[in-house]
């Protein structure tokens, strides 16, 4: 039995089989508009192949890393650099011909994966950057550093790209108020504190795990934040422009996505992550909002009570 105030969606196919009706599989080549909005069920490998060319804005993917992990019984196994390189560059290719000329991708990846990872995607895009996020999350080490870090990569087909800087500002907390003329200077002063808006870095430290008392929080071992995914998507999309997520496990792309006012498509051959992924979308139409964004100012970590005075 749950705790509760446990919100974890760990629902099984049964319990939610109207959830896995929602979902399509597609067998030959699609229009658009026959995938808009959908969580495909499928192997990625066999779907990217029947999907609509340079119809893609953005491309968010958080592959398996490679290391060994279990999801829901299907185990990835950790390969040599080679294999990985080759599973990297496979499923690259496979997505090239979707992207339109002025897309931006950002691959998810841990330490060890990072540098295969970037000198594949140098191969064929244009290499803009490296975010680091702060992962808070995770049991130590006894014979090494504990692992509190992951990198996403971004790129871009071309060097026309979108690029919304103004749209993922973080809110921090002034330690040194800055006058001038007793006026201050760039930032604001409030009953709760000094607060500045300012322009985030390609290190990120705001960031909370899913836990088992948020409403997004689901059983997937390596479920994406919603906030994370946020500041990917306003960004480097506008509203009305597509998102695709060829490995969408239970659906945080997808889901923030809606959220936010774009479109989305994501592939999972898991169906019980499909099924999680559209109980999320459903709830999303009630509930739209996103843990750590408020009125278009994304704050920092542990400031909740903050976030929801000035809602």
């Amino acid at each position: 039995m749950k705790a509760q105030r446990n919100k974890t969606i760990d629902i099984t196919i049964e319990e939610g089989k109207e959830y896995l009706e929602r979902c399509i599989t597609i067998s030959e080549k699609t229009e658009l508009k026959d995938v808009l909005d959908k969580t495909i069920n499928g192997d990625t490998f066999k779907v990217l192949k029947y999907l609509p060319e340079k119809s893609v804005d953005l491309l968010i993917v958080d592959p398996p890393y490679n290391l060994d992990k279990d999801f829901h019984g299907k185990k990835f196994k950790k390969t040599a650099d080679g294999m990985y390189e080759e599973y990297t560059e496979s499923w690259i290719l496979a997505v090239i011909p979707l992207l339109k000329d002025t897309a931006s991708i950002y691959v998810c990846c841990d330490w060890l994966s990072s540098y295969v990872i970037a000198m594949i995607l140098k191969k064929h895009f244009i290499l803009k950057n490296r975010i680091t996020w702060q992962r808070e999350k995770g049991r130590g080490a006894l014979s090494n550093w504990k692992n509190g870090m992951e990198d996403i990569w971004f790129a871009t087909m071309s060097k026309k790209y979108t690029f919304n800087i103004e749209d993922v500002k973080i809110r921090r907390k002034v330690i040194a108020p800055y006058r001038v003329n007793g006026t201050p200077k760039d930032w604001e002063e409030t009953d709760d504190g000094n607060f500045r808006n300012t322009y985030p870095s390609n290190f990120w430290d705001d960031i909370s795990i899913p836990y088992w008392s948020m409403p997004e929080n689901t059983a997937h071992p390596t479920q994406k934040p919603e906030k994370l995914l946020a500041k990917l998507i306003l960004a480097s999309s506008n509203k009305g422009d597509v998102i695709l997520d060829p490995f969408s496990g239970s659906g945080s792309t997808s889901v923030t996505a809606k959220k936010l006012g774009r479109h989305y498509i994501g592939i999972e051959q898991d169906p019980t992550y499909c099924v999680w992924t559209e109980k999320r979308l459903e709830m999303a139409e009630s509930d739209p909002a996103i843990q750590g964004y408020t009125d278009g100012v994304f704050w920092e970590r542990n400031t909740g009570s903050l976030q929801q005075k000035y809602k």
